[in-house]
């Protein structure tokens, strides 16, 4: 054989040549297109219709695409990049109607509770009420958008007491919906709709200890009241981990229910109000000067405007504009008209009169407590709600408050705590799967037997927290700023003091 002997000058081109060659090779393999991976499959005609019967129904836009295997929990799951138009997106309908509700919520702050508190108070402190709900506007609209939703909605935190951090400073909050709270409403509207429940809570305290308190001492107190017990209690109710989020989370420790708040604002707000109003003590003359409401047609305005923006409240807590809506707008509604007939018919049994004061607080009282069963009972019960509603408050605001001489200056407990109370426990009582049908998700061995326990058990959760946090709160605030006004300018008035303003001038000062 004979063998091939190359020169010794050509062998390092030849290498160099092989290598080119090789990596051409090689560049040209990975050039070569891949093997085309299949398309998702798009949605059949019926898969869309389903989606959106889905809308229509306020129900979840994916179950028709629900095709796939099963997940670890037997749950049939999405075809990799399997959606319809709808997943995602925010309904026109139900997004309309939440920003509607979510107006109707701050219409009761802002001017409702402001009229309505400010026409009970004397005329040297009417601005003082209307400056504390306008600045407890602000000031929770900040703490809101910096963490507060986040720590209600989120769920980073993995906790039943708090929710997360991702949502810190409204971080990715845009018009998608959060599923975990509803399919067909934009997040950024969802949040704006649940701030104005963070906005009025606070500031239905205010009704307590009116006429005595610092404005300084009453946003010190109120800015650590948000983050120990509306922050936490809001997340505990109506998280999707919440630790008594009976409806939604499977899990909860309490499988308590409030539709709208009894729990979270009444209760929470009118049991913190009767802790502070004691720690702050009685008006300078409190039983010895009389102290009548100086203007009941600014009372009767206000009440209005509450009842009128309530619809927001209790309607909107729907988050959608479906049957459970409809059916929480009619319990507003005979709830809200038994119990003002009813205050007022107590009173005239009782001293002759039927007040339009007693009117007022007998309609705030009625939407008080159907505010918590106003999504899960039927008519025939909200009626019998609305004279319980007229009846036990009336009974907390002209008997009770004379028996125990605390100064609830404007029956802030005396409606909101006992009618809270009341409310959260009827809720138990009276809800029934035939009104509400998501009462069968995690509720079906409970609803109609022992659900009143466990509302019995949220109740108490709510007092012990309200009232050890605003004791806390309420020492701090007071060997650091004080609660108190001096004498002088508590007589003078708090308009003047805190504001430099007067509601009434009703002559020229030259």
């Amino acid at each position: 054989m004979k063998i091939l002997r190359l020169n010794p000058l050509v062998r390092p081109l030849l290498a160099v040549c092989l290598t080119l060659a090789a990596s051409a090779a090689v560049l040209a393999q990975a050039a070569a297109p891949a093997a085309a991976t299949p398309p998702p499959p798009a949605p059949s005609l019926e898969q869309r219709v389903a989606g959106l019967e889905a809308y229509l129904g306020n129900g979840d836009p994916t179950v028709a695409l629900k095709t796939g295997p099963k997940d670890k929990d037997g749950n049939a799951t999405i075809p990799a990049g399997l959606t319809t138009p709808s997943v995602g997106t925010a309904g026109p309908g139900h997004n309309g109607f939440m920003m509607i509700c979510t107006a109707l919520v701050l219409f009761m702050t802002l001017p409702g509770l402001a009229l309505f508190y400010g026409g009970l108070v004397r005329t040297k402190n009417v601005l003082s009420v209307m400056a504390q709900c306008l600045g407890l506007a602000g000031l929770v609209t900040i703490l809101w958008w910096a963490f507060g939703y986040s720590l209600v909605f989120g769920k980073s935190f993995n906790s039943a007491f708090l929710g997360g951090s991702e949502y810190f400073f409204m971080r990715g909050i845009d018009s998608a919906p959060n599923t975990d709270y509803a399919f067909w409403v934009s997040q950024n509207v969802f949040s704006m709709y649940q701030l104005m429940f963070a906005i009025i809570t606070p500031a239905l305290i205010v009704g307590a200890i009116a006429e005595r308190m610092k404005f300084s001492a009453v946003i010190a107190f109120m800015t650590a009241w948000m983050f120990l017990v509306y922050f936490p209690l809001a997340h505990m109710v109506w998280g999707s981990t919440g630790y008594m989020n009976g409806v939604w989370n499977a899990t909860a420790s309490i499988k308590a229910i409030d539709f709208a708040g009894g729990t979270v604002v009444h209760m929470s707000s009118g049991w913190s109000a009767l802790i502070l109003c004691l720690m702050v003590g009685p008006r300078l003359g409190f039983g010895k000067t009389p102290m009548p409401p100086h203007s009941l047609v600014l009372c009767m305005v206000g009440t209005g405007m509450l009842w009128v923006g309530w619809y927001g409240f209790n309607a909107g807590s729907a988050v959608a504009a479906d049957g459970v809506a409809a059916n929480a707008f009619t319990t507003t509604t005979l709830a809200t008209g038994v119990a003002s007939f009813t205050w007022a018919a107590l009173e005239y049994i009782t001293r002759k009169k039927a007040s339009v004061l007693g009117f007022c607080s007998g309609a705030v009282a009625g939407l008080v407590v159907v505010t918590p069963s106003c999504g899960f009972i039927t008519s025939t019960s909200a009626m019998w709600v609305g004279v319980l509603a007229g009846a036990v408050p009336f009974f907390a605001c002209t008997k009770l408050k004379g028996w125990l001489k605390y100064d609830d200056a404007l029956d802030t407990f005396g409606v909101h705590a006992v009618g809270g109370t009341l409310g959260a426990f009827l809720t138990g009582v009276f809800a029934t799967v035939s009104v509400n049908s998501n009462l069968s998700t995690n509720l079906k061995d409970v609803v109609g037997k022992s659900l009143w326990m466990e509302q019995l058990k949220a109740m108490g959760v709510t007092v012990v927290l309200s009232i050890a946090a605003t004791l806390v709160i309420g020492f701090l605030v007071k060997s650091l700023i004080g609660l108190r006004p001096t004498v002088e300018a508590e007589q003078e008035g708090l308009d003047l003091s805190d504001h430099g303003e007067e509601g009434y001038i009703y002559e020229s000062k030259s």
